[in-house]
């Protein structure tokens, strides 16, 4: 018996020209059970309804997966790359990058411990090794990673500059917002530079999606 959204997950895979082997399909679906599972008692997420989890949780974090594969692939001198989605909640975008990229070693921190919690249950339950739940503020993490993302967490400036003992120092922040936010990107501190601006479609969602690529300045690091 197929899974209620399996077909409307399918048809945003294709939308988004997204290949992904079965059992990345499945990994996804089951991570999504688990989310509507835990949220009856731990209130991870806001959205209830399974059909607006998929777009606004699954295929909002897909978008972003074709994007960050062309980033890494451009990548050189590096081993397997690191990246840090900082105030994760639930684990997005942090737990699909991990599915559906498994040569990338992806660490979800937030304050909250018991969302932490839930992404190391959800990394051993999957069977992703590649996945790390973090209690902790992203200021006291000092480790270096090669991407740092963010989804609707909080304004560039204080993402950046929270984050920035966290960057590796060729790293790049990855920042997941709605519209273009041309008044945070004129507030961010001196020393980090936007290089990219991504438009982003998000298949069943009739909303404005864009990365914000960035990196230190110049001579900064």
């Amino acid at each position: 018996m197929s899974h209620p959204q399996e077909a409307g997950l399918r048809a945003g895979l294709g939308q988004l020209d997204l290949e992904l082997a079965p059992e990345q399909i499945a990994t996804l679906l089951a991570y999504q059970d688990w989310v509507a599972k835990w949220n009856r008692v731990y209130n991870l997420t806001a959205v209830r309804d399974p059909d607006e989890m998929l777009t606004h949780h699954l295929l909002d974090s897909l978008a972003v997966v074709q994007p960050l594969r062309r980033h890494l692939a451009d990548r050189k001198g590096c081993a397997q790359a690191r990246l840090l989605d900082v105030g994760s909640g639930a684990g997005l975008p942090g737990v699909v990058l991990a599915i559906t990229c498994p040569g990338l070693d992806v660490s979800c921190v937030d304050t909250v411990a018991k969302k932490a919690l839930f992404v190391q249950q959800v990394a051993a339950a999957l069977r992703l090794p590649n996945l790390h739940g973090v209690h902790a503020r992203v200021e006291a993490l000092t480790q270096p990673f090669d991407v740092v993302t963010s989804r609707a967490f909080a304004s560039l400036a204080d993402f950046t500059r929270w984050s920035e003992g966290a960057l590796a120092e060729q790293g790049v922040w990855m920042a997941m917002k709605g519209k273009v936010p041309q008044d945070e990107m004129a507030a961010l501190p001196e020393g980090v530079e936007v290089f990219h601006v991504e438009p982003l479609t998000v298949p069943g969602l009739d909303a404005e999606r864009c990365i914000v690529w960035m990196r230190r300045s110049a001579g900064v690091g």
